[in-house]
């Protein structure tokens, strides 16, 4: 072991081949203890392929409690689970897959790893740069699912969880775990205002989430990707590119969302559903939903500025309070499968294929929008939203019912129905002049 003094730290000095071959595990745990007991440090790694995982693995590497800076410089290099591991549920006995009745809590689960990176209870500033993390999810040999849907089995990338200190994370390519490619959970209540930045974090092709956050507040991720969640061999729901979900007692708020990709995930690109969250803004955003909605926003104060949509998207979060309510602000919606990473456009549970399904949600705000239902989706379903200053284009000939509250000057083209709307404003509706000038 070396001496706490120590400050700099590789894989190499303490026995890692980074070789693509040999399997580097009990070299990556020595090197996290060595780093703890310093309670941080560099770690420098060398522009290769570092093989870990074992069965029923804990995490690779654990950084935990360090109250000096921590870095973490990739150099570019790849961490990879090992070919042929076992992950899901599994007979003890005879090691062979089994399909359990689900919901299931019972024995034989197994995994490689719980967290290739966890990083925890740091009041350090914590860095990590240039890495890739690679789960290898279509090289492991898969059981059966194991929670209350899906596989609930720990096998995540990145977890960064009670940092009190900055975390700066950038150039990050999380992909191909059996759980999620990034995890936050952050302390509560919020912070001193340490910077707390994801920038270029790629998390795709992982099997139930790309990034899960179960508490925090001010994160901020620019130019991220949040792609191709469980479209691969697992599915475990929600299935989300991004999942705001906070967890025992804490709180998810300020969250920003820059120059970000979410784009043909199994669940919702973006949800927030559940547990105590609001305040969440997306600028310069592109959604895609190419099976599922392209975002659930369902949680008060989240505004969308400059953002695109393809495919419909659902339970945006209505309120008495317009503060509170979802505002999207010069956004463009559409149906074009020229946008879609497959071709293909998700178009909701309506066969009428709405652009957005508000039902009766109060105060949903569009502001300067245009609507471009081009391709076989008809105008927004709703009763109450406000829309002003929007552009609505629409050549299916279905009826469509976007009503609410119109306001400013909005401009609509198609079978489009204003039925039972206020107008504040006036609506240009096929040439036809709706509402006060």
């Amino acid at each position: 072991m070396l001496a706490a003094r120590t400050t700099t730290f590789t894989p190499e000095m303490f026995g890692a081949k980074g070789d693509g071959r040999t399997n580097d595990t009990l070299a990556m745990a020595n090197l996290a203890i060595a780093v703890t007991i310093a309670s941080g440090g560099t770690v420098i790694f060398r522009n290769t392929t570092y093989i870990v995982g074992m069965q029923d693995g804990d995490d690779v590497l654990a950084f935990t409690g360090c109250t000096d800076p921590l870095v973490i410089q990739g150099n570019g290099a790849r961490i990879r689970c090992a070919d042929g591991l076992r992950y899901g549920v599994f007979d003890p006995a005879s090691g062979e897959p089994v399909q359990p009745k689900m919901p299931y809590f019972g024995p034989g689960r197994t995994s490689p790893y719980r967290n290739m990176i966890r990083v925890q209870g740091c009041t350090g500033p914590v860095t990590i740069a240039d890495l890739e993390l690679d789960g290898n999810l279509d090289r492991l040999m898969l059981g059966g699912p194991w929670g209350d849907t899906g596989w609930q089995i720990g096998a995540t990338g990145l977890t960064l969880r009670d940092n009190s200190g900055a975390e700066i994370v950038s150039n990050l390519h999380t992909h191909h775990h059996a759980q999620d490619g990034f995890a936050i959970n952050g302390v509560d209540p919020a912070p001193p205002a340490h910077a707390r930045r994801m920038t270029n974090v790629r998390a795709e092709h992982n099997g139930r989430q790309g990034c899960s956050i179960t508490g925090g507040h001010g994160y901020l991720f620019d130019g991220c990707s949040f792609a191709h969640t469980a479209r691969g061999p697992i599915v475990s729901k929600p299935g989300a590119g991004v999942d705001l979900e906070a967890e025992g007692g804490k709180v998810n708020s300020g969250f920003a969302f820059v120059n970000c990709v979410f784009d043909d995930n199994y669940g919702p690109g973006f949800v927030a559903d559940t547990g105590p969250s609001a305040d969440v803004t997306f600028t310069s955003c592109k959604f895609v939903g190419t099976i599922d909605w392209a975002v659930w926003p369902n949680k008060p104060g989240i505004r969308f500025s400059q953002c695109s949509f393809t495919g419909a998207f659902a339970k945006a979060f209505g309120d008495p309070d317009r503060a509170r309510a979802t505002r999207f602000d010069d956004c463009v919606f559409d149906d074009d499968p020229r946008h879609s990473s497959t071709g293909k456009v998700y178009g909701g549970t309506n066969t009428d294929r709405p652009l957005a399904d508000l039902s009766d949600a109060l105060n949903i705000q569009f502001n300067r929008c245009r609507f471009l239902a081009l391709h076989g989706s008809v105008m927004p379903w709703s009763k109450h939203a406000i829309y002003k200053d929007c552009t609505m284009q629409q050549t299916a000939p279905g009826l469509s019912f976007p009503r609410g509250t119109y306001e400013g000057h909005s401009v609509a083209t198609g079978n489009i129905s204003p039925t039972f709307s206020t107008m504040t404003g006036v609506l240009l509706l096929n040439g036809k002049s709706f509402g006060r000038p």
